[in-house]
C-alpha cells in the first residue's frame, strides 16, 4: 500500500461520507429545524478533497514510479465509487434522472469488468483519453448540481437554482453520451489485445 494507492483508498472512505452528511437533512429532518446550511462547506470539503485526491494519487504514482497493476484498479475503482455515490445523491434529490444514473453504473461497472479480463490476460489498461474526458465532465456536473444544492440550503438566489440545475442536467447527458461512446473504446482496445495475444500463441 504505497502512497499513490492511499490517496486512493482514501477517496473510497470519502465517498460514503459524502452520501451521509448529504442525506441527513433528509433523513433526520427533526435535527434541522434550523436548516441544513452547515452541510455545505463539509459537501464542498469533501467533494474538492476527492478531486484533489483523484489528480495527485497518478502524480504520485508516476513521480515516485510507485505505478502497479493493483494502483490501475484501484484508482478507477475509487473514481466508480466516488462518482456514483455523489450522483446517487443527486438522483434522490430529483435533480439527475434516474434512468441515465442506470447508464452510468452500467458504463462504469462494464469498464472494470474489462480490466479484469485484461489482467488475467497479463495486461493493464489505464484511462483512456475518452474516459478522461468522461470524468472532467462528470466532475463539472457534480460541481454545479451541488452549486444548486447549495443555493438550496441556504435558502438564497432562489430564482437561479432552476438554471443551475437544467446546466447540471444537461452536463450530465453530455457526460453519459461521452461515457457509453468511450465504453466501446475500451472494448475495441480489449478485442485488439486478445486477438493479438490469440495470433502470439
Amino acid at each position: 500500500m504505497n502512497l499513490a494507492n492511499k490517496l486512493s483508498f482514501f477517496r473510497i472512505i470519502l465517498a460514503p461520507v459524502f452520501f451521509v452528511v448529504y442525506l441527513l437533512p433528509r433523513f433526520f429532518p427533526s435535527l434541522f429545524v434550523d436548516g441544513a446550511a452547515w452541510t455545505i462547506p463539509a459537501l464542498w470539503a469533501i467533494f474538492i478533497i476527492s478531486e484533489i485526491t483523484d489528480y495527485f494519487d497518478g502524480f504520485v504514482a508516476r513521480k515516485l514510479n510507485q505505478t502497479s497493476d493493483f494502483g490501475k484498479l484501484l484508482d478507477p475503482f475509487a473514481d466508480t465509487l466516488t462518482q456514483i455515490t455523489i450522483f446517487l445523491c443527486f438522483v434522490i434529490d430529483g435533480i439527475f434522472p434516474s434512468v441515465l444514473f442506470l447508464l452510468v453504473i452500467y458504463r462504469e461497472f462494464g469498464i472494470l469488468f474489462i480490466r479484469n479480463l485484461m489482467l488475467k490476460k497479463g495486461s493493464s489498461m489505464g484511462a483512456r483519453l475518452g474516459g478522461k474526458i468522461k470524468t472532467v465532465a462528470y466532475i463539472i456536473a457534480g460541481g454545479v448540481a451541488l452549486l444548486a444544492v447549495s443555493l438550496q440550503r441556504l435558502g438564497v438566489y432562489e430564482s437561479l437554482q432552476p438554471y443551475f440545475k437544467t446546466c447540471a442536467l444537461v452536463i450530465f447527458i453530455i457526460s453519459v453520451v461521452i461515457a457509453v461512446v468511450s465504453f466501446f473504446d475500451y472494448l475495441l482496445i480489449y478485442k485488439k489485445t486478445a486477438a493479438a495475444q490469440e495470433n502470439n500463441d
